[in-house]
């Protein structure tokens, strides 16, 4: 058996394995074919750029890249191509942005990644402007010693077969160097593995971008702080290489010396931003601002203010009960109403302080509700009956930018979307009374924005039902959020210049969520590192796993569980009765029974009070961490004094009787990063 098991794994490797997509063994080609561009002048090429994320995922990892450092790509590459590609006796088209030309391979410097080539004939070439002849191009290949980069070449379309994982090894050669690697990949650390840190997050991203799953303003971002990175280490590397080949002492060295710092501290600072984007878990963790420039109507000219009404159908009774209760309950002197079919027209039609009144009914739209002004959009009814949901794909749901916006009585339903139910990029957004059915994630609070939510209930979110950016207001009262990935999201500190976000929490009900009800995300500072060291393997160990400590929350109600006892001196457990009782009832004791139920009760009662005041605590000590951190800054700067709003760095926070239950991971964890 052990011998077969051998062969079996020795066959796995042959030479045949090396491609789900084709077989020197089958007879006929199994890729297709396309015309180049559109270009009927040239024969077909193999089509091979359409390939899906998992069949990249297992070239990389299981025939090219395996294990391989990041020093170490480009020889796993040479060698893998080593094994699949044919050396000689096939053509491709050479392609560069300003000339397209048939070439025949003659050969292939594996080490290189380069093939020899010759041209084809009769010779086929196509350039912008029509002046690379014959002897142009001749010339041009023997300044290359005919050597051309295997990424350039698209394989020319033979339907016996034989070519297929040539074809497809150099499209993974030329996507690799296309979309996965940078240049700054080979002084990335060895003793981690190139593929789990840098291949496979990367490859995600692309696809996540091909399926529209990450919102366009971020893939903006993503692209410009890609060339801005780009741009940068290539100025390091000038400026390095400068220093490297001049010995002197001498003060233009020194300020060389400077400015490489500064290029180098700007390149990992931008290398950090793209790997928060790239890792689908911190992706939203960076913050874009893609409503900046989205501009408020301001009021009407004529100075009035509209009621929007939004029916469904229209009756005499409605329209009566509208009257009563909300158009008229006063006085309706002077009152401009105006009546819309659907709830975004409605919005898109409001000026400042415009109000919008919608009728109970199931609005399905199709598009953003982008609201830049001071408006109040309330359901005339109870959630369920006012129902609003979105219909197709798009980033958005509800987009507030408005000074003070006002949002009640409606259930909102989302469905395949990019990014959360809503989000408050800029101003105050009050949520009274509403039921939010997520998607992905729920409500988002971006820096400098304020959210008040009350009296809601929010479910569904793969994300985070509510996440926190720094610099922001967020006050959450009487709501319910559960069955999300995570309950509350709490994004600390990017970077220094942002403020500690200032949380409320009152009498929430956080419940039936896959992680935490609580989390907080932050990076870990080099001083907790050091602390670590100080106290040893066991403590390092309990300030990068906290979550490991609430596995058995629910386990025993009768016994206080301190999650976090390094943070602050804790009061020991009065457990003396509750052990008696305990003890007692295990020995059936009758006269213990309610006892334990009382003690029970109370058990639950504590620990939802602990989880509380563990919430508040840990928030609260973050925030004295960053400043502690600030008031360093400054003294460094010269400032031995400050005004004290300027010192006021710290979370407000206020935590009271929150209940936390059956939440996957416990009441409270941190994710470090």
């Amino acid at each position: 058996v052990p011998d077969l098991h051998r062969e079996d794994a020795e066959s796995d490797w042959s030479a045949d394995s090396w491609s789900d997509y084709g077989s020197r063994d089958k007879p006929g080609t199994t890729l297709g074919r396309t015309v180049p561009d559109g270009n009927v002048l040239f024969p077909d090429i193999f089509h091979t750029d359409h390939l899906l994320f998992y069949e990249r995922f297992r070239a990389y990892q299981d025939y090219i890249l395996a294990d391989c450092k990041a020093s170490e790509v480009k020889q796993f590459i040479a060698e893998y191509l080593g094994k699949v590609l044919e050396p000689s006796g096939w053509q491709a088209i050479w392609r560069t942005d300003v000339f397209e030309v048939l070439v025949g391979v003659v050969g292939v410097n594996f080490s290189a990644l380069k093939a020899v080539v010759q041209l084809s004939e009769p010779f086929l070439c196509e350039s912008q402007d029509g002046s690379f002849t014959l002897e142009c191009m001749q010339e041009l290949l023997e300044l290359k010693e005919h050597q051309i980069l295997l990424q350039e070449l698209w394989v020319v379309y033979d339907e016996s077969g034989e070519f297929d994982q040539t074809a497809l090894a150099i499209e993974h050669v030329r996507f690799f160097y296309r979309c996965i690697w940078r240049t700054w990949d080979e002084e990335e650390e060895d003793e981690f593995d190139y593929f789990v840190r840098c291949v496979e997050p990367r490859l995600r991203l692309h696809y996540d971008v091909l399926e529209h799953r990450v919102p366009s303003g971020l893939v903006a971002d993503y692209q410009n702080l890609l060339s801005q990175c780009e741009e940068v280490y290539e100025k390091f590397l000038n400026v390095r290489n400068s220093i490297s080949s001049n010995d002197s002492d001498s003060e233009a060295e020194n300020v060389s010396m400077v400015e490489g710092l500064k290029l180098y501290d700007k390149v990992e600072h931008l290398k950090q931003k793209l790997k928060l984007i790239e890792n689908p878990l911190l992706r939203y963790v960076f913050g874009y601002q893609k409503y900046g420039s989205l501009q408020a109507k301001g009021l009407r000219p004529t100075g009035a203010k509209v009621t929007h009404v939004v029916p469904w159908t229209m009756t005499a009774s409605l329209l009566h009960l509208l009257a009563r209760d909300k158009l008229c309950p006063e006085s309706c002197e002077g009152l401009e109403i105006q009546f819309h079919r659907d709830p975004l027209a409605a919005v898109n039609a409001c000026y400042e302080g415009d109000r919008v009144i919608i009728c109970p009914g199931h609005y399905v739209v199709d598009g953003v509700f982008c609201i830049a002004d001071s408006v109040e959009l309330e359901g005339y009814g109870l959630p369920d009956d006012v129902v609003i949901e979105k219909q197709g794909k798009g980033d958005n749901f509800f987009d507030c930018t408005g000074a003070n916006i006002k949002i009640s009585n409606l259930k909102l339903v989302q469905h395949d979307a990019v990014e959360g139910i809503l989000n408050v990029h800029h101003g105050k957004t009050t949520l009274e009374n509403c039921v939010l059915q997520c998607e992905t994630t729920g409500i988002t609070v971006r820096t400098s924005a304020e959210l008040l939510m009350k009296n809601s209930d929010l479910y569904g979110a793969k994300g985070a039902g509510v996440e926190i950016y720094p610099g922001s207001a967020c006050t959450l009262l009487h709501n319910g959020i559960h069955h999300c990935k995570e309950g509350i999201l709490v994004k600390n500190f990017l970077d220094e210049d942002y403020e500690a976000p200032k949380i409320t929490m009152v009498n929430n009900m956080i419940h039936n969520n896959e992680g935490y009800g609580v989390v907080l995300v932050r990076p870990v500072m080099a001083s907790e590192m050091k602390d670590a060291s100080a106290q040893g393997t066991e403590g390092m160990r309990q300030l990068l796993n906290l979550e490991k400590n609430r596995k058995n929350l629910l386990k025993n109600k009768l016994i206080k569980i301190r999650l976090f006892p390094a943070l602050g001196n804790t009061q020991p457990t009065q457990a003396g009765d509750e052990t008696a009782c305990a003890e007692g009832s295990r020995q059936e004791q009758p006269g213990c029974v309610t006892d334990e139920l009382e003690l029970y009760k109370r058990a639950e009662t504590s620990e939802q009070t602990e989880n509380n005041s563990e919430i508040a605590n840990v928030l609260g000590a973050t925030s004295a961490k960053k400043s502690q951190m600030h008031k360093k800054r400054l003294s460094e700067l010269g400032f031995t004094e400050a005004d004290d709003n300027l010192m006021s760095q710290e979370m407000f926070v206020c935590v009271e009787g929150n209940q936390f239950k059956w939440n996957g991971k416990g009441s409270f964890g941190i994710f470090l990063f």
